[in-house]
């Protein structure tokens, strides 16, 4: 297939109908959940990855892919007849998957075009980067695209919703949010990828009152691009798509479960809201 490749990793959330018509190539984080088979949590899609953590409160685990996937996934686009690959993954400070990236490509230096981006985001936010490479995937300048994208980066942004900190902070994924949020486990915490990594926006005492809080951040925003709101089995998903019923993005709105490798972190009843500014 002559044109660019777009690779990426799971941890973007993609809904599987944009995955399949865009011919996307997604390598997959590793997923373990306690009680579970190691292959059960790689297999489940979004929605029973949900069912199974709220019906027996397990903790799932989460790990980087070895650059050998990567390196498998590459050679397949040059086998298949790519100019080159763009690979976009999640943010380097939050997982090793830019790095086992990176070392796959570096197999191929000299034998094919890969080029390696850090979205420095999570979920919808490193998916949109996706949607991106996509529109401009039919040119064969792989640097250029590149380069493009990079340029991007800056006008991603995420905001989740979180019911509780107790799923991230027993992830170990928090990092500084914790000693904004301190001991107030009983808030409605806001938090945002900020520089590439989970930091702490704002508290807020109830749950109507954070919806409230991200659905006036979508509307400030400004132009969108790309919209998409992903939750992690949310009740209330309904009531919140309501409050933003207004905001026309360029694109389609993507309303969507946040998956196994950014869910392991946030917890049930998470809302997260993704959006790219034109």
């Amino acid at each position: 297939m002559a044109g660019i490749r777009v690779v990426t990793d799971s941890a973007a959330d993609l809904p599987v109908e944009l995955v399949e018509a865009h011919q996307i190539t997604v390598v997959p984080l590793d997923v373990r959940i306690e009680s579970l088979a190691p292959e059960v949590g790689a297999t489940l899609a979004p929605k029973e990855f949900w069912d199974v953590i709220i019906s027996t409160g397990a903790m799932a685990e989460t790990a980087a892919p070895s650059p050998g996937a990567f390196l498998d996934a590459f050679r397949a686009a040059k086998d298949e007849g790519a100019d080159g690959v763009i690979c976009i993954t999640l943010s380097s400070g939050l997982s090793a998957t830019f790095q086992a990236a990176s070392a796959g490509a570096a197999e191929l230096v000299g034998k094919f075009p890969v080029e390696v981006i850090d979205s420095r985001s999570v979920t919808l936010g490193e998916g949109f980067l996706v949607l991106d490479a996509v529109e401009a995937q039919a040119t064969g300048d792989v640097a250029a695209v590149a380069t493009e994208l990079r340029s991007r980066i800056d006008k991603l942004h995420v905001y989740g919703g979180l019911d509780s900190l107790e799923t991230l902070r027993r992830g170990g994924r928090i990092g500084s949010a914790q000693a904004f949020f301190g001991s107030l486990l009983a808030i409605k915490p806001i938090v945002e990828m900020r520089h590439g990594v989970v930091e702490g926006e704002s508290r807020q005492r109830t749950r109507s009152r954070s919806l409230r809080y991200l659905a006036d951040k979508v509307t400030a925003a400004g132009p969108l691009k790309r919209l998409a709101i992903a939750h992690a089995a949310a009740g209330d998903i309904d009531v919140f798509l309501e409050m933003i019923d207004q905001v026309k993005p360029i694109n389609e709105l993507i309303v969507t479960h946040i998956g196994a490798v950014i869910g392991a972190h946030t917890g049930p009843g998470t809302i997260g809201v993704c959006f790219e500014v034109v």
